[in-house]
């Protein structure tokens, strides 16, 4: 099959998406050159047709994906391009593909700087919780990844102290729920124990860690969002990061990402 913007913007009309995503050309990160540049204007001139070819402007919002790969000058080639269309959201494409964690953070940084304030900004492909809270501080709103239902599949728990992993015997005969402070359905019914035996018989241990998992993504992004309401984020970034490094041994990429926001980690 032969995929055009046409025919993914009828596809996602079809389905009748909230949130619609433009047809773009996308390369590893990596790459850099002229078919970095190449996959950057494609992407420009597939935004334009699928623009044209969008039939439900007032209830279905077609996202701009923003390219450009590590290139700052080709970032904001792309940012002046895809802002000028006039999308309702836009999209950071190109990153979590391997790059160094300095280049992801700066990235983020400079394609949030110019996108507008008014309009929802999406970060493609990230999910890990430090890197929620980090680019939530540096202004982005959306987010998506596989990595709370592919790690529930390796029978890892996502909790603020990072990962359980349910299938070690440690949890044999452990009674507790994942969470104590978790109300997803497996937190209220089941125990750790049961789920180490589930985990080692029955696939049915997988749902229901991804069922805790992405419960876990969805409580960690409300948290950051009220504590924004309440002119509390800088604090609840701090309290996040001394529960999931006890130890103060921060990533340096984090330290450095909040600190060009104006959150100290370290004195």
């Amino acid at each position: 099959m032969m995929l055009t913007p046409e025919h993914s913007m009828a596809i996602q009309n079809a389905l009748g998406s909230d949130v619609m995503m433009q047809l773009d050309d996308v390369v590893s990160v990596m790459i850099k050159g002229e078919r970095m540049f190449e996959a950057m204007e494609r992407s420009v001139r597939w935004l334009d047709r699928s623009q044209t070819a969008h039939q439900n402007t007032s209830k279905q919002n077609l996202f701009g994906i923003i390219q450009g790969g590590l290139d700052p000058a080709w970032r904001k080639e792309s940012l002046k391009d895809m802002i000028a269309r006039d999308c309702p959201g836009y999209a950071i494409g190109g990153l979590s593909g391997g790059e160094e964690k300095a280049d992801f953070w700066r990235t983020v940084s400079l394609c949030t700087d110019h996108l507008p304030p008014t309009k929802p900004r999406y970060l493609m492909g990230v999910g890990y919780q430090v890197e929620l809270v980090v680019c939530s501080a540096l202004g982005c709103d959306m987010y998506d990844c596989v990595f709370p239902t592919r790690t529930a599949r390796f029978g890892s728990a996502l909790v603020r102290t990072g990962q359980l992993q349910l299938k070690n015997k440690q949890f044999l005969e452990d009674m507790a729920p994942i969470d104590k402070d978790c109300s997803c359905m497996t937190c209220k019914k089941y125990s750790r124990s049961y789920l180490y035996c589930l985990l080692h018989e029955d696939t049915t241990g997988v749902i229901l860690l991804t069922i805790h998992n992405i419960a876990y993504q969805l409580r960690l992004m409300s948290d950051i969002r009220d504590s924004i309401r309440k002119d509390l984020f800088p604090e609840f970034i701090r309290t996040f990061f001394c529960t999931l490094f006890p130890d103060k041994n921060y990533p340096l990429w984090a330290i450095e990402a909040l600190q060009s926001v104006g959150v100290k980690l370290t004195e």
